[in-house]
């Protein structure tokens, strides 16, 4: 078992979804829900793809962390 990060972005036509280690796999949906499970299926593709073909998977189970910055002040000089 592998575990990918998956990142959401709000677009106008609801969700995009891409994994963080796999960027090729990318999808939308109208809402979160759907780009999730649509992300699923184009995730079980791509392995079913690759694995037919001979191509390496890419490794997941990466780290994913949030880093806060304040950007109020960033790029002034004093």
């Amino acid at each position: 078992m592998i575990n990918y990060a998956a990142k959401y972005t709000k677009i106008d036509s609801g969700y995009m979804g891409q994994l963080v280690e796999w960027p090729e796999v990318v999808t939308e949906g109208k809402d979160l829900e759907e780009c999730r499970a649509m992300l699923r299926d184009a995730l079980n593709e791509m392995v079913l793809a690759y694995s037919r073909t001979g191509m390496e998977i890419p490794a997941g189970n990466a780290l994913i962390e949030q880093l806060p910055v304040e950007v109020q002040n960033v790029g002034q000089t004093t």
